[in-house]
């Protein structure tokens, strides 16, 4: 049997530093578990640019198009800024997800014990939070057309086009029914049927994929914005939430800093299954480049270990192992182990990115 493979686009700013860190855990699997990865790796957004004068070669997009995964650090920096829009390092990952029809984000939000303190609700609201956002990421205003700027009479006017199908909705539905099976089978859909047309048929759709596919799956439904004051309100009332791209966008970095960090959230985009019949994926931290601290050994990798534990759930069929990673992090930080953007009022040992990534390999090792 082949051995799994993993393209590694670390990207820009902290990207790098915090890919190292998951390098290390693909070792410590090839040492300690018997787990060899065909690991290849390639460059995206700003570096590809200065490089190749694209975001993203077609020789990149194919390599993506043939491994089991791909794990992507960040993208983009100040210097990219005035580029044209065509060629901004952002333009590579959305070529990614487009082409690879990455159509399902999975963005957990999910609030360790040993950091409740750092979300700026109260701590009981969070403490033990975890619920996970279907964004929807192939279609929607962020995709439709007609788009773009245009001179009407003596001024200019920006248009964007809020456009789903049916199959569009069904698809991403289906994939959270699918995770709500596997978690606490129960999907909140949020939408604004009550001012979008879009809105109406999101709602119709997915109450009939409920209805004729997954009638054992509790499903509720709910306005977005409603849903924003709720996820501030009370956000353990949900499990699952499917959304549009836009809304999705939104929700999800509101439900990240729940958390208190976005150093702390992994996130997975998945599309239709390959031959292997297991979905093709890209996986990647939901923060930035963090161009600011790059180089400075500051930045927090745990959200790019935490991806790279999603790709073993979901890509590689290592359930068992997925959660070994989660729990290593999970022992780190209870043991008070801190990057600086973990550093509160309740101090902790401050370490460096590697330090970091040293201290989860050893509780790795602890766990065998």
């Amino acid at each position: 049997m082949a051995n799994p493979s993993l393209l590694i686009l670390a990207g820009d700013g902290i990207g790098p530093e915090v890919m190292a860190e998951v390098k290390k855990i693909i070792s410590w699997f090839d040492a300690k578990r018997g787990v060899t990865f065909d690991v290849s790796e390639g460059l995206v957004g700003g570096c590809s640019y200065d490089a190749h004068g694209t975001p993203l070669t077609d020789e990149t997009m194919a390599r993506a198009q043939e491994v089991d995964a791909v794990l992507l650090g960040a993208v983009g920096g100040p210097k990219y800024d005035k580029l044209d829009f065509s060629v901004k390092p952002e333009r590579g990952l959305l070529r990614l997800r487009k082409e690879m029809d990455l159509f399902s984000n999975l963005r957990p939000a999910q609030c360790f014990d040993a950091l409740a303190d750092f979300s700026s609700l109260k701590k009981e609201v969070v403490a033990g939070l975890d619920i996970v956002i279907v964004r929807e990421l192939t279609s929607g205003v962020y995709f439709g057309e007609p788009r773009g700027i245009f001179v009407e009479g003596n001024e200019r006017v920006g248009i964007n086009t809020q456009r789903y199908t049916e199959s569009e909705i069904a698809r991403v539905a289906r994939s959270a029914f699918e995770l709500a099976r596997k978690r606490n089978n129960k999907v909140c859909s949020m939408e604004k049927a009550n001012v979008m047309e879009s809105g109406i048929l999101w709602r119709e759709v997915v109450q009939e994929i409920h209805d004729k596919e997954y009638p054992d799956v509790e499903l509720s439904h709910m306005y977005a914005d409603a849903g924003a004051m709720q996820l501030c309100r009370w956000p353990k009332q949900f499990d699952v939430i499917v959304t549009d791209n836009l809304f999705g966008d939104l929700l999800s970095d509101m439900a990240a800093m729940l958390t208190g960090s976005l150093g702390m959230l992994p996130s997975a985009s998945l599309g239709l299954p390959m031959a292997n019949g297991r979905p093709k994926a890209l996986y990647e931290p939901v923060h930035g480049s963090a161009p600011d601290i790059a180089g400075t050994g500051k930045a927090n990798p745990i959200a790019c270990i935490l991806s790279f534990a999603m790709a073993l759930r979901y890509s590689f069929g290592m359930g068992d192992d997925a959660t070994r990673v989660d729990k290593a992090v999970e022992k780190v930080l209870a043991d008070g182990v801190r990057t600086a953007d973990l550093m509160g009022p309740a101090g902790g040992t401050p370490v460096s990115t590697a330090q970091m990534g040293d201290a989860v390999i050893a509780a790795l090792n602890a766990s065998l």
